[in-house]
């Protein structure tokens, strides 16, 4: 079995910055690709980044240059710095992760953390 874990999200101002961990654990041999996504009330789970193990990001246009996907592979946590935030950027935050866990690839999704942006 394997969990993902979120913690950093909370409420922030406007142009404020928030950095959201996401750390895996249990029966892991491989991660693949990790990333976040989000979802607004009432709207669909978008992506907002992916990161490949070699370091590889690709981020949703509305996100360039705000945020940035890393991870750290020796502790199989991916993280998102988010600057410059703004109230549209009010969502639950998910991770993701492909992990190979020694028989099958398999897709596992974090609880999600709540950012709230909001003067």
């Amino acid at each position: 079995q394997v969990q993902l874990v979120e913690s950093g999200g909370g409420l922030v101002q406007p142009g404020g910055s928030l950095r959201l961990s996401c750390a895996a654990s249990g029966s892991i041999f491989s991660i693949n690709g990790m990333g976040w996504y989000r979802q607004a009330p009432g709207k669909q789970r978008e992506l907002v980044a992916v990161i490949t193990t070699g370091g590889s990001t690709n981020y949703t246009d509305s996100m360039k240059g705000r945020f940035t996907i890393s991870r750290d592979n020796a502790k199989n946590t991916v993280y998102l710095q988010m600057n410059s935030l703004k109230p549209e950027d009010t969502a639950v935050y998910y991770c993701n992760a492909e992990v190979y866990g020694g028989i099958r690839w398999r897709s596992y999704w974090g609880q999600g953390t709540q950012v709230t942006v909001s003067s």
